[in-house]
């Protein structure tokens, strides 16, 4: 059986680690070089450095910032922000990166998938997508949340499939930061729909949650924020957690 992964999130804004709710009022959860190398140690599986105002202020992923937590850390390495060619991915990838995240690029232009599946192999390209549930339709986000487009979560994430998209990273708008719990019932029918792994984002605030994303949501990674970078969890007691309900972690 593989084993769920456990991912903190560093959502980075000028060179700072941020924590917002809802997508907005951000506060600063501390140097993003410091904080990834403490998740190595303390037994995440993978981390996630999103560069959340790359693409609103239309510029590239701080390569400085990917070089020195590459320099600290052993474990798999997800960036994103910003990213929207071969070669935005062939620079990070040089600086120590290990997979890549993309999101409003990927709906302006679907090609880039493909372009970067065939290029640098599925495995490497997570599509990350931001969704909204409004009036019972879960409809897809751009740009930080801040841009609503016409397309269905469930659409949207079987053509990235096909694409070949190796992963795909749900953050449900209404949940995150609420630390409510995930948005299972969205996450198990995407995990019925796919046979590519997701990783469930948004509302993470209790041990439970985790368990409940995995048995309910069926979700192959859980991924959060505030929770891990505030203390509130500590990775050690959530994986000890779950291997007592029975879900196979690394420990």
């Amino acid at each position: 059986m593989l084993t769920k992964r456990i991912i903190p999130c560093l959502d980075i804004k000028n060179g700072r680690t941020v924590k917002g709710v809802n997508f907005v009022n951000l506060r600063d959860a501390g140097d993003p070089v410091e904080l990834a190398k403490q998740y190595a140690i303390k037994g995440a599986d993978e981390l996630v450095f999103l560069d959340i105002s790359a693409t609103l202020e239309g510029r590239k992923t701080m390569h400085d910032m990917v070089l020195k937590v590459a320099e600290h850390v052993n474990i798999p390495f997800t960036v994103g922000g910003g990213i929207s060619s071969i070669e935005d991915v062939d620079d990070l990838l040089k600086c120590g990166a290990d997979k890549v995240s993309i999101n409003s690029s990927a709906v302006k232009r679907p090609e880039l998938i493909n372009e970067l599946a065939n290029k640098f192999g599925s495995q490497c390209v997570v599509v990350a997508i931001d969704a909204k549930q409004i009036d019972g339709e879960w409809i897809v986000h751009l740009a930080g949340g801040s841009i609503p487009t016409k397309l269905n979560l469930f659409d949207w994430a079987k053509e990235v499939e096909s694409r070949g998209a190796g992963e795909i990273l749900f953050t449900s708008m209404n949940n995150d930061g609420t630390k409510a719990g995930f948005a299972n019932e969205a996450l198990a029918k995407l995990s019925e729909t796919l046979n590519i792994p997701i990783i469930a984002s948004g509302g993470a605030g209790t041990v439970q949650h985790f368990v409940d994303t995995f048995k309910d949501g069926k979700a192959d990674a859980a991924l959060a924020a505030s929770v891990f970078h505030f203390g509130e969890i500590a990775i050690k007691d959530l994986k000890e957690e779950l291997k007592n309900n029975n879900i196979a972690v690394r420990l």
